[in-house]
């Protein structure tokens, strides 16, 4: 069975974007956290996403700018299957992109019982809660940053269910960020 993997950025007080939809304080480079991220994106995951952050990742990822910046990254964003949750969103631009309308839940799950390699979920707050709620979810790598917004996008909006988790490992990086994996524990919802 495949896993289902979420990998989000993270603000002290829980919001995956400010007010805007702003995630610019996300983004701080230095060689060790590049090196994470280049070794994170090295695999040959499946990528999920909800339209919001599916036309961020496909306004920047094409772009010479983004191939310059992060080829690696840039190279396995472009190249893997991208599944994006959209009722709205017209015919994709970006290469190796598969729309699915309805029932999110529903194609999670026939896609983990598929042979293939993992899934992860990148932002996609809606969908993050959506299938958390199901289940479906097997484990969360949160990028939690040192800063506090005050407002925005929570990571868990929407959450029906209390959802217990299990560390697995701590980092911290030289940037300030630090990487906590849990695990969900199995049958601990309410």
């Amino acid at each position: 069975m495949r896993k289902l993997l979420v990998f989000n950025q993270v603000s002290l007080d829980g919001f995956i974007a400010d007010e805007h939809g702003d995630m610019s304080w996300a983004h701080k480079s230095d060689p060790e956290w590049n090196a994470y991220v280049e070794g994170n994106a090295s695999g040959d995951s499946v990528f999920l996403f909800g339209r919001k952050t599916y036309e961020l990742m496909a306004g920047y990822w094409p772009t010479p700018l983004a191939l310059q910046a992060n080829p690696q990254v840039a190279q396995a964003m472009n190249g893997r299957l991208k599944i994006v949750f959209s009722k709205t969103l017209g015919t994709p631009a970006w290469n190796n992109t598969r729309v699915v309308r309805d029932d999110p839940a529903g194609a999670v799950r026939a896609l983990k019982n598929e042979p293939g390699p993992g899934l992860v979920i990148f932002g996609s707050g809606t969908i993050v809660s959506l299938l958390a709620d199901e289940g479906l979810i097997d484990e969360f790598q949160m990028v939690i940053n040192p800063v506090a917004l005050g407002s925005g996008r929570p990571m868990f909006a929407g959450l029906t269910r209390m959802l217990r988790l299990e560390t697995l490992e701590a980092r911290a990086f030289s940037n300030g960020n630090v990487v906590i994996t849990y695990r969900t524990v199995a049958g601990a919802r309410r």
